[in-house]
């Protein structure tokens, strides 16, 4: 068998798609990708999510994608809590794109040389998710609240103090 990169992206879409759809993702493909888009039901919001095959790079890319766009007076205030927020994280980062205030956060496994497996998979859309859940009460707080960054990762990180 020719094991080209379109066939190796090819089979590692298939095993992300098998995944998403036995662990209830309810998958709906992207055109022209190897991707695909799912929604979450975090305890904090609700937010789209992607989940990208990278085949001629042998890498998944799974981000979870804010259910809002920051507001260009803000920009700066939410760039300075997701550094905040990046730093010591274990799996993946938060980014923010500033022509239009999306903010997303991102896992990504580079796996040449072995095939995709479900379990890589269910590695990086979990964090994907529960990490961008867990920080949208500290952008909620700089964004409505008035909290500055500081204060919100507070809020996040040590929510007894």
């Amino acid at each position: 068998m020719n094991n080209s990169p379109t066939d190796a992206g090819k089979e590692a879409f298939a095993i992300l798609t098998q995944f998403l759809e036995e662990d209830g993702w309810h998958p709906s493909p992207i055109e022209d990708k190897l991707a695909h888009r799912m929604r979450f039901n975090g305890k904090n919001g609700q937010f789209g999510m992607i989940a990208h095959v990278r085949g001629e790079l042998e890498q998944l890319i799974c981000y979870g994608i804010a259910p809002f766009n920051v507001p260009e007076d803000k920009r700066m205030l939410i760039a300075e809590f997701i550094t905040r927020a990046n730093y010591g994280l274990r799996i993946g980062n938060f980014e923010m794109d500033f022509s239009d205030g999306e903010v997303r956060y991102k896992t990504s496994v580079d796996y040449e040389g072995v095939a995709l497996q479900p379990t890589l998979v269910k590695n990086h859309i979990y964090p994907a998710a529960m990490t961008l859940d867990r920080y949208l009460p500290g952008v909620y707080a700089v964004l409505h609240a008035g909290k500055t960054p500081e204060e919100a990762i507070a809020i996040v990180e040590n929510p007894s103090e």
